[in-house]
């Protein structure tokens, strides 16, 4: 691969939208129809550009302004850690110089590989009926979702339960999630994975009482049921086993307990889903080797960045013991993904170089002007021009 020096930074927040507005979940209010994907983008000494997601701050992509590429990415072990604020844009460079996709870069696949294909989930079953009184109109309504998302190509969708943690009553709250999670299974079929995620908005009895009502449903897995606690998760194990229940024990989003991956090593937690931007792709590759080590699968956690769409395609074939792409549909003008696709529960996932994705180069250069940044080597010279020029002068002072 050539060792190409990085000439130019830039940085911008895109805005798309969802087909619908996202409701609540158990602990928070409405998401919204908004995505607003932060994209960064490195562009070569030799105009090879790669890009992809990024927190990366005007300051920490000044540093990064002529590093080469051997600096900040090595093919074993992916992107350095000075340089993983950077590393979507990276690899999706690394790809591009290879002219391979990131996939072939992490995993067995080849790059001639047109068929490459990951399952995925519906993960826009929000709690979009609490306006509803009627707990029959309520179920409806999320079961008509449920079908749009079969029309997309889905055949797991992930239920949002916990309405009586904060949203409804405790008791009506929880008949409702029974019957909404009825209602979509009936409306998916008995073959379609249905999924559940409480964020942490039951505790343990609640947790089996809604297992033990949708019995009928086969739940593929219990996500956050509560917050992770190994004596809770022992006893509803045991419970789960005693009950002939097959459900999959899910955690890792968002505050995760320093102690999750113990717990998971110790067959307590069966699939760990720390998000994909943080710890990050490269993170991801070393966490899923040592969960694949304790037979522990992966399912990384990345809704509302709709960009965690595509990347989590290619980091499953890294991992052997991979489960979901979570997909949060969604269209952002400026991102073209069209060469991705979904059918039968599958994303198809393009044989393109990098992610497989392309900017808009006229909508990008406009969302860099109206609310992001560029930094590249002429204006990182002058910067530190000034800050010596700054420097001298107040020392002669």
């Amino acid at each position: 691969m050539k060792d190409s020096r990085i000439k130019r930074i830039e940085w911008a927040r895109l805005s798309g939208q969802r087909p619908r507005k996202a409701g609540c979940n158990a602990r928070l209010g409405e998401h919204g129809k908004q995505v607003r994907p932060s994209i960064a983008r490195i562009v070569t000494d030799d105009g090879i550009a790669g890009f992809g997601w990024s927190r990366i701050t005007q300051e920490q992509a000044g540093a990064l302004i002529g590093c080469q590429l051997s600096e900040v990415f090595d093919p074993q072990t992916g992107v350095q850690e000075q340089a993983r604020v950077l590393e979507y844009p990276i690899w999706d460079l690394a790809g591009k110089l290879n002219q391979r996709p990131v996939y072939a870069l992490v995993g067995s696949q080849s790059a001639d590989d047109e068929t490459y294909r990951v399952p995925c989930y519906d993960t826009s079953l929000y709690m979009d009926d609490l306006h509803l009184r009627d707990d029959e109109a309520a179920a409806e309504l999320m079961a008509a979702e449920a079908r749009e998302g079969t029309a997309r190509g889905h055949q797991a969708f992930k239920i949002k339960v916990g309405r009586g943690a904060m949203h409804m009553p405790i008791h009506e709250g929880t008949r409702r999630d029974i019957r909404v999670i009825q209602a979509v299974r009936e409306a998916v079929g008995p073959e379609a994975k249905i999924l559940l995620d409480a964020n942490n908005g039951y505790n343990l009895n609640l947790t089996k009482h809604v297992l033990g009502e949708t019995a009928d449903a086969n739940i593929y897995w219990m996500e956050e049921a509560f917050h992770e606690d190994p004596r809770l998760y022992a006893n509803l194990g045991e419970w789960m086993r005693s009950e002939g229940l097959s459900t999959l024990i899910a955690d890792g989003e968002g505050d995760a307990s320093r102690h999750l991956l113990d717990w998971a090593q110790q067959g307590l937690i069966h699939i760990v889903q720390y998000d994909i931007f943080h710890p990050g792709f490269s993170r991801w590759i070393e966490l899923g080797t040592q969960l694949d080590e304790w037979d522990v699968h992966s399912a990384p956690h990345h809704y509302g960045g709709h960009y965690g769409n595509y990347v989590s395609c290619h980091l499953a074939a890294a991992i052997r013991n991979f489960e979901f792409v979570e997909w949060d549909e969604a269209t952002t003008p400026g991102l073209d993904s069209s060469a991705y696709s979904i059918s039968e529960g599958y994303v198809n996932v393009p044989a393109l170089p990098g992610f497989g994705l392309e900017l808009d180069e006229e909508i990008y250069a406009r969302a860099v002007r109206e609310n992001g940044f560029a930094v590249g080597i002429s204006s990182y010279r002058q910067s530190l021009t000034f800050a010596r020029e700054l420097l001298i002068s107040h020392h002669s002072t």
